[in-house]
């Protein structure tokens, strides 16, 4: 039995089980499942002297057992392997967790909720980079944190060899760590403690796996609770009722102005900019005009607000700030622009997964819309979503498994002008049709669903959905 085991063969996985080798470990990597790329992966591990086992759960039924096991974010936390290990007194942590104790020296801004944190912690990185820090973004989104802590290591063995021999080229060391952290990450970290938090939105996702909303909540509570600095989105509902109850310290945002601000600090919108007020003393300072971000919508405001936050908390100044919004281009897959075709837009909201998110999708584009929309079903309360729906959109067109559940209750809020096309490759074309027909600005892919029925994430659904179109409109053109 090897020292130590990591469990899931994604991205964060075999960065773990990289950085664990590096620190001398004897490691194997072990994954349930098995297909042409995991084998690909496999032989390519083998090389690098790690062993990987495909179809295959670890058994802790032997005297040998491991000193450690880390899990992948995509592992359930609760599977009989982790409960057994931890019962048996074996160290059990995330990917994010090991991350953390080799780059807790360096401070991190940790950004989660259930929607937004992808283009707040996009944008807050774009922020520190702007202003001349090292600052990656990883986690959900960009590396790995382990693919962050083998950076760090090489930059330290760099130095130490700069000593020796002055004339080689060391990169800069990493200033901060921006991280995107999902529940599940959070949930496998013992220690994270980082130096800033954010929380962007609390709505019902991940119950299948968290079981109630208040289990959730604690999870993401977690990670606020160990930051020493706390920004919270005070225009989200559930939040905002919690209040200084639950975080009497934190720095709040509105982007409806001062007087929808909870408590005496934090940052608003007011007159068209962004409004810092760091203490119940201070005076209000202009940071930024809200009109430099070329992104649209309520919520990349409030994203703003959080990322203006973190920034300001972190020192940074007016300057930079303002150079990093009027230049970040946005993110893959949320409310992306891929091409205009006939005065139609054609707009890629892959990373809409669940129902709110998809309700900020609709919300966020002009209307009438043609929606594209489904996939894999999650739980959640869709009716602030159908009733955008019935506002915005001209017609629907409905993919994957939930295509007739979907059907099902677009019929019961009296919504009839929807199709059941099953695939993307029927969505997009007929789209297209539909959208001359109704005259309709944008075509909108926003799913409200996981992808996982067709496809094995929302980047690879999304980047489909581009092909498509530009297919669609190249093939227009001839």
């Amino acid at each position: 039995m090897p020292e130590a085991i990591v469990i899931g063969l994604g991205k964060s996985g075999v960065a773990a089980a990289r950085l664990l080798k590096q620190e001398g470990w004897e490691v194997e990597l072990s994954d349930s499942s098995t297909s042409p790329t995991l084998l690909e992966q496999q032989q390519q591990l083998a090389k690098e002297q790690i062993p990987v086992k495909l179809g295959h759960v670890p058994d802790l039924d032997n005297t040998h057992l491991p000193k450690l096991i880390v899990v992948s974010p995509g592992v359930p936390w609760d599977i009989p392997i982790l409960l057994k290990a931890r019962e048996l007194g074996i160290e059990t942590i995330g990917e994010m967790e090991l991350a953390w104790r080799h780059l807790q020296n360096i401070p991190w801004v940790s950004i989660t909720g259930t929607n937004g944190k992808t283009t707040t912690t996009a944008l807050t990185a774009a922020i520190f980079q702007a202003a001349g820090f090292n600052a990656p973004a990883c986690g959900n989104i960009g590396l790995a944190a382990c693919e962050v802590a083998l950076n760090q290591k090489q930059i330290e063995e760099d130095a130490q060899e700069t000593i020796q021999n002055p004339k080689s080229k060391i990169q800069n060391r990493i200033d901060w760590v921006i991280g995107e952290l999902s529940s599940y990450q959070i949930e496998s970290s013992v220690t994270l403690s980082p130096r800033i938090g954010i929380w962007t939105t609390f709505t019902p996702d991940h119950l299948a796996r968290h079981k109630t909303l208040e289990n959730y909540y604690n999870i993401k509570a977690k990670l606020l609770k160990n930051s020493q600095l706390q920004i919270l989105n005070g225009d989200d509902v559930y939040l905002n009722k919690v209040g200084l109850n639950h975080w009497p310290n934190a720095y709040w945002t509105s982007v409806k102005g001062a007087d929808f601000l909870i408590g005496e600090k934090g940052f608003y919108i007011e007159n068209g900019w962004v409004i810092e007020k760091l203490s119940a003393n201070s005076q209000p300072q202009q940071i930024v005009e809200v009109s430099a971000l070329r992104m649209v919508g309520e919520h990349n405001q409030q994203n703003l607000l959080m990322s203006v936050g973190a920034a300001r908390l972190a020192g940074i100044n007016i300057e930079a700030i303002s150079r990093a919004v009027s230049e970040f281009p946005g993110v893959p897959h949320r409310l992306e622009h891929i091409c205009t075709w006939s005065g139609i837009d054609f707009i890629n909201d892959s990373k809409a997964t669940n129902y709110d998110a998809a309700e900020v999708g609709l919300a966020s584009v002009k209307s009438p819309a043609i929606l594209i929309a489904g996939g894999e079903a999650k739980a959640g309360d869709d009716t602030g979503w159908l009733s955008k729906i019935q506002a915005k959109a001209a017609a629907v067109l409905l993919i994957g498994n939930a295509a007739n559940a979907f059907a099902q209750r677009l019929e019961e809020v009296g919504y009839s002008n929807y199709e059941i096309v099953q695939t993307m490759e029927k969505a997009v074309p007929k789209s297209a049709e539909l959208a001359k027909q109704y005259q309709a600005s944008v075509v909108l892919l926003s799913p409200a669903c996981a992808s996982f029925d067709q496809y094995p994430n929302f980047e690879v659904r999304g980047e489909h959905f581009c092909q498509l179109s530009l297919n669609w409109v190249d093939k227009m053109k001839e």
